[in-house]
C-alpha cells in the first residue's frame, strides 16, 4: 500500500478521499489555490501546498504544479477525484511515466479509448453493448446533420467529442436549426474541451438516465456493484440519485449490469469506473463512460457496503479485487441529494456569496453526510456549487423517502442559498415519489411557483461575512533546523506600517479591474450571474440595435445570450472570451 497519496482536487471529494486513505493507514497531501487557503480539504489533511492563484487553470488544472507538489511532499500517489484532471489523460499519462508515482485510477490509454465519444460507440458495439442510434465518426459540416435527419428524423442530439453531463451537446428541433447548433456545439467543444469535434445521436425523448458501477483490476476481475437511477436533472445536470433503480425489474437490471461489465472489459480498463445508459420504452442504450470515480458514488456503497474509493487505491497498488460477483448484493435503498449553492427558484443560479453562519448537518440512523465545510466559512465561488452531499438509506424506497424528509427537515443552514428547500419539496412531490419522472422533468414539466413557494418558506438569506480588512504578514520560522515561510492572516487590524509588506489581495481582480471607472452616461451591461465568457460578439466602436447579442455567458452549463437592451455605440468592452466573471460584473458598456 501507499505510504502518501496527494488529492489532486478539493472540497468535499477531496475529503473523502482522505478518509479512505486514514482508514488505511495512508498519510494525506491536499493542494490548494488562493481561494481555497482556508477550505475544508486543506484542514483536513495531513499537509497542504499552494498550487496557484483562484483561477483553475492556473491551480487546480495546473498538471505541472499539481505533479511539483507530489514530488516536494514525497507522494507516492496521485487521486484526482473528479473533475479538474480526472478525466485528462495526457496528465495520468504524465503521472505513469514520472519516477515514484502512481496514478490511482484506469490507465491514460483506456481514458483515451472511452473519452473519445465515437471511439467508446465503437467499442461498445463491437462488445454487443446497445447503443444510441448515432454516427461513430466526427460529423464536420451541416449537410451531414442533415443526411442524419433524413434518415432518422428530429430531434437530433449533436454532442462534443469531449463533452459530458449536458456540455457540449445541443439538440435539433428541425433542419433550421442545424447551422446555429452544429456552430454552437462545437464552439462549446472547443471552449471547454480543447475539442470541436462533434457527433450526432437520435435524441431520446423522454429517457430515464441509468449507470452502472464497475471496479476491475489488474488480474482481469471484473466487478459490477448494481446500478444507480440518476434521472432527476436540471439542464442535464444531476440532483438527486438513487440506488437500485424503481425503473428497472430483475431481468433488466441484470441485463443492464452484465452489458456494463462486457464494455470494460473489451476496453481493457481497471479501476473504479461508471458505464451510464439512457433507458426508454424498456430498452437501454449505451450513454458514455466516465473513467473516474463519480459524485453520487456513496447510494452505491450505502446498499452494497463496499467501499468504492478503499477499492481504488487498494487496486492501484496492485491488489486483486476480494470478491466474486455473487457476492455483491443490494440492501434496501439509498438516495443522495446533493447540497448545491444555487437558488432553485432563480432557474438554479449559483449562489454569489455569503457566509455559513449556521451549518448543522443531520444525523440519526441511516444519515451520512460527505462535506468539508464548516460555520464561519465563506463560500468560494470560483468552482462549481456543490457545498455538501446528504446520503440516506433505509429499508425500501418509501422508508427512504420518510427518513430523507426527517434528515432534510433537520438540515439546519443558514447564510448562504442553497438548494436544500428544493429538496424538501421534491420529496413530497407525486412524479418523485411514484418515480414517475424522466431526465426532462424538471426543466420542463415542474411548475416554478412551488419553487418560488418552497424557496419563501424555507430558504434561507445570504451573511456576507465581512469583517474587515484582511491583512497578511509574512515571517520565517525555523523547526529542527528547517526554515519555513510562514504567512498568517489578521482580519480588521491595522495596515502594515510605511515600507512594510503590502496586503495580498485574497482573490484575483475581475476582468476588467475591481472598481475600474466606467466613463459616459450610456448603458452598462452586467453579467446577471456567475459563469464564463464564450464569444464577444461585438468590437468597440461597432453600432449595435435593440436585441443585438453582445456577449456569449455560458453558466450551469448553458448557453447565454446577453443582448442590448437599447441600440447605440459600443464604448468599452470589459471582458474577453475564456474569462469568467462574477454576477453583476460589467461586461460591455453602450453609449
Amino acid at each position: 500500500m501507499f505510504g502518501k497519496v496527494l488529492v489532486a482536487n478539493r472540497g468535499e471529494i477531496a475529503v473523502r478521499v482522505m478518509r479512505a486513505c486514514e482508514e488505511l493507514d495512508v498519510g494525506t497531501v491536499a493542494i490548494y489555490s488562493e481561494a481555497d487557503r482556508h477550505a475544508g480539504h486543506v484542514r483536513y489533511a495531513d499537509e497542504a501546498y499552494n498550487v496557484g492563484p483562484a483561477r483553475a487553470a492556473d491551480s487546480y488544472l495546473d498538471g505541472e504544479a499539481v505533479i511539483e507538489a507530489a514530488r516536494k511532499a514525497d507522494a507516492d500517489a496521485i487521486h484526482p477525484g473528479y473533475g479538474f484532471l480526472a478525466e485528462n489523460a495526457d496528465f495520468a499519462r504524465r503521472v505513469e511515466e514520472a519516477d515514484g508515482l502512481t496514478w490511482i485510477g484506469p490507465s491514460s490509454g483506456a481514458m483515451e479509448a472511452l473519452g473519445e465519444k465515437t471511439r467508446a460507440r465503437r467499442l461498445m458495439a463491437d462488445a454487443d453493448v446497445p447503443i444510441v442510434p448515432g454516427t461513430t465518426d466526427p460529423v464536420t459540416d451541416p449537410d451531414g446533420v442533415r443526411a442524419f435527419g433524413e434518415e432518422h428524423g428530429y430531434p437530433i442530439a449533436i454532442k462534443a467529442e469531449g463533452g459530458g453531463g449536458g456540455r457540449g451537446m445541443k439538440v435539433v428541433e428541425a433542419p433550421e436549426e442545424i447551422e446555429e447548433r452544429l456552430a454552437s456545439a462545437r464552439r462549446e467543444g472547443e471552449a471547454y474541451f480543447d475539442n470541436d469535434t462533434v457527433y450526432l445521436e437520435r435524441y431520446l425523448e423522454s429517457p430515464r438516465h441509468i449507470e452502472v458501477q464497475i471496479l476491475a483490476d489488474e488480474h482481469g476481475n471484473v466487478r459490477h456493484l448494481g446500478e444507480r437511477d440518476c434521472t432527476l436533472q436540471r439542464r442535464h445536470q444531476k440532483v438527486i440519485e438513487e440506488a437500485p433503480s424503481p425503473a428497472l425489474d430483475d431481468q433488466l437490471r441484470e441485463e443492464i449490469g452484465e452489458a456494463a461489465r462486457r464494455g470494460v472489459a473489451a476496453a481493457d480498463y481497471t479501476n473504479a469506473g461508471t458505464v451510464e445508459f439512457l433507458l426508454e420504452d424498456g430498452e437501454f442504450h449505451f450513454l458514455e463512460v466516465n473513467t473516474r470515480i463519480q459524485v453520487e458514488h456513496p447510494v452505491t456503497e450505502m446498499v452494497t457496503g463496499i467501499d468504492v474509493v478503499n477499492w481504488q487505491l487498494r487496486i492501484a497498488a496492485g491488489e486483486p479485487i476480494g470478491f466474486a460477483q455473487e457476492d455483491v448484493s443490494v440492501d434496501g435503498h439509498a438516495m443522495e441529494f446533493r447540497i448545491n449553492a444555487e437558488d432553485a427558484a432563480a432557474g438554479f443560479q449559483p449562489a454569489s456569496g455569503g457566509t455559513l453562519t449556521t451549518y448543522d448537518p443531520p444525523g440519526g440512523p441511516g444519515v451520512r453526510i460527505d462535506d468539508a465545510v464548516r460555520t464561519g466559512d465563506r463560500l468560494v465561488t470560483d468552482y462549481d456549487s456543490l457545498l455538501a452531499k446528504l446520503i440516506v438509506h433505509a429499508g425500501d424506497r418509501e422508508e427512504c423517502l420518510a427518513r430523507s424528509r426527517r434528515a432534510l427537515a433537520e438540515y439546519d443552514l443558514e447564510g448562504v442559498r442553497t438548494i436544500l428547500p428544493f429538496h424538501r419539496l421534491m420529496v413530497t412531490d407525486g412524479r418523485f415519489r411514484a418515480a414517475d419522472h424522466d431526465t426532462k422533468y424538471l426543466d420542463s414539466a415542474l411548475d416554478t411557483e412551488r419553487l418560488a413557494e418552497a424557496q419563501r418558506r424555507w430558504g434561507t438569506e445570504t451573511a456576507t461575512g465581512d469583517d474587515g480588512e484582511v491583512v497578511e504578514r509574512e515571517f520565517t520560522v525555523e523547526v529542527n533546523g528547517k526554515r519555513f515561510e510562514v504567512e498568517l492572516e489578521e482580519r480588521g487590524g491595522p495596515a502594515p506600517p510605511a515600507g512594510g509588506r503590502a496586503p495580498t489581495a485574497s482573490r484575483p481582480e475581475p476582468a476588467g479591474g475591481e472598481g475600474t471607472a466606467t466613463e459616459g452616461d450610456g448603458e452598462v451591461v452586467d453579467a446577471e450571474m456567475q459563469g464564463t465568457i464564450l464569444s464577444v460578439a461585438v468590437t468597440e466602436g461597432e453600432e449595435v440595435a435593440p436585441g443585438d447579442v453582445l456577449v456569449v455567458l455560458e453558466a450551469m452549463k448553458m448557453e447565454n445570450d446577453v443582448v442590448a437592451s437599447r441600440g447605440g455605440t459600443v464604448s468599452r468592452i470589459a471582458v474577453a472570451e475564456g474569462d469568467s466573471v462574477d454576477m453583476g460584473e460589467t461586461l460591455v458598456v453602450i453609449e
